[in-house]
């Protein structure tokens, strides 16, 4: 599901900006120093540096270190949740290994780290740093899987026919070997050369037959551009950095693992799954309009889901539009179920089939109990105590959390687009009006006209906004440390 990324690149100098989100952090109360001595309390890190040296593991566990793992993330990025390796089954079809961070072999239920996770919820992700989850010993070094780590992980073996359905799951503890640590523009440059070795080049051919199996469903997967903010020349460049396919297919492996998962605990009886209901009547009515402002031609008898698939994220209408198509994302949340009584909606809107969250337990805490809930209903038994006691307050805590994170993305975006534009008050710009409000036509939203200038900002003024059409505004306010981006009519 797509998140507003922001990224600072080559702004170490930027202060405004720097200074602006350390304000933000401590508004949120959030440790002004993620990686300082303070971040976490003392008994804490205690705690981490006891399991970093000794992990809790089965009495054998299951050796799966001789298969060659490779994980696929952002150049920077040190808090590995998932490794995987891509096979072809004997008599056709697929099979996928994908290997799962065990979180809960280094968190004892109901210790400091415990706590301090059900605290946190999530890993809070700013431009300039991230607040994390669990302490960096842990989410970036001992449970991290990094390459040439022996790691512990819950195990996922999930077989594929030939049209990419999956035919069987299991999912086990084991301990694993990740041999490389790939990012997207490398995997996408292998793949399109044709010198990826095959568990790689095949993550195209799953990821393509994943990707069919969606929209014969009816799901949809927005390919969402993240903006990245730089500084160059002593200025400020806000852009869009594309998704690329390898984005989607890695996407793919994520989604096909939530959606097995789900499939686990429904069976079993007892769960928590990620559920979204149908979008509310006018929404897609609403987005209609939005096309129309873009000048995106969505013909009547064209789905949703069709128009979305045939757009182009390096189009900066497409990309505001699919930025705008999150809209009807809203109203996701977690839902807990016991003894078969499955809840209604069972599942997610955008999925088009019953969900959970489970890939990503170094960043999100609902995704160590997915993850235990799986492996006790493939072995046959009750479901951990500890995880029972947390289930019944988990969608309340991640419904916090993920508010939290929200804020956290909407109050960035502001600060980012203000520092950019904060010298150029009362200059005129060339924009594009995105939206107007239904009942007050004056107020509204425009796209900027600029390659360099990545910004969706809020106009008002004495006179009503032309839907779709082009205008000049003037720039009235944008002051990172106070203001947000604000636009009027020229």
């Amino acid at each position: 599901m797509p998140r507003r990324h922001i990224h600072v690149t080559g702004a170490a100098e930027a202060a405004p900006l720097r200074a602006a989100l350390r304000e933000l952090r401590t508004t949120l109360d959030v440790p002004a120093d993620p990686a300082g001595p303070d971040a976490f309390p003392p008994e804490v890190l205690a705690e981490a540096q006891r399991t970093a040296k000794n992990p809790m593991l089965p009495a054998d566990p299951y050796d799966a270190t001789d298969l060659p793992f490779f994980t696929i993330d952002p150049p920077a990025s040190t808090d590995l949740d998932q490794a995987m390796h891509l096979a072809r089954r004997t008599g056709g079809g697929f099979r996928v290994h994908y290997a799962i961070a065990d979180v809960a072999a280094f968190v004892a239920p109901g210790g400091a780290l415990d706590a301090e996770a059900h605290r946190r919820v999530t890993t809070l992700y700013f431009p300039d740093e991230k607040v994390p989850l669990h302490p960096q010993m842990l989410s970036e070094g001992a449970a991290s899987l990094l390459p040439d780590q022996t790691c512990p992980a819950l195990l996922w073996r999930i077989d594929l026919d030939a049209d990419g359905r999956a035919v069987a799951t299991d999912v086990r503890r084991a301990l694993v070997r990740s041999r490389a640590k790939l990012d997207y523009a490398g995997v996408q440059q292998r793949v399109d050369a044709g010198t990826a070795e095959e568990p790689l080049a095949l993550l195209r051919d799953i990821g393509l037959l994943r990707e069919e199996q969606e929209r014969a469903r009816g799901g949809i997967s927005l390919n969402v551009p993240e903006q990245e903010i730089e500084l160059r020349d002593g200025a400020y460049r806000l852009t869009y950095r594309t998704p690329l396919p390898a984005d989607g297919w890695n996407a793919q492996i994520s989604l096909l693992t939530g959606t097995v998962a789900a499939d686990l605990m429904t069976a079993a009886g007892t769960g928590i799954l990620r559920t979204l209901p149908a979008a509310p009547d006018g929404a897609v009515a609403r987005l209609r309009r939005t096309a129309r402002a873009l000048r995106i031609d969505w013909p009547h008898h064209t789905s949703y889901a069709d128009i979305v698939r045939g757009l182009d994220p390096a189009e900066p209408a497409h990309a505001a539009f699919l930025q705008e198509c999150t809209t009807l994302l809203r109203g996701a949340g977690y839902t807990v179920f016991t003894g078969g009584d499955l809840p209604d909606p069972a599942i997610h809107a955008a999925v088009a089939a019953p969900y959970t969250h489970c890939t990503a337990p170094l960043r999100r805490l609902v995704d160590r109990y997915a993850g235990e809930l799986c492996v006790a209903a493939v072995a046959g038994d009750e479901p951990p105590e500890w995880v029972m006691s947390a289930l019944p307050d988990l969608p309340k805590k991640m419904a916090e959390g993920t508010r939290r994170q929200n804020t956290v993305e909407r109050e960035c975006v502001d600060i980012v687009e203000a520092a950019l534009l904060k010298d150029r008050i009362g200059e005129l710009f060339d924009a594009h009006v995105v939206d107007v409000k239904d009942r007050e036509p004056t107020v509204g939203t425009v796209q900027l006209d600029s390659a360099d200038l990545a910004v969706i900002a809020r106009v008002e003024g004495g006179v009503d906004l032309p839907l779709g059409e082009r205008i000049r505004v003037r720039l009235t306010q944008a002051d990172p440390g106070a203001a947000k981006v604000l636009f009027a009519p020229a």
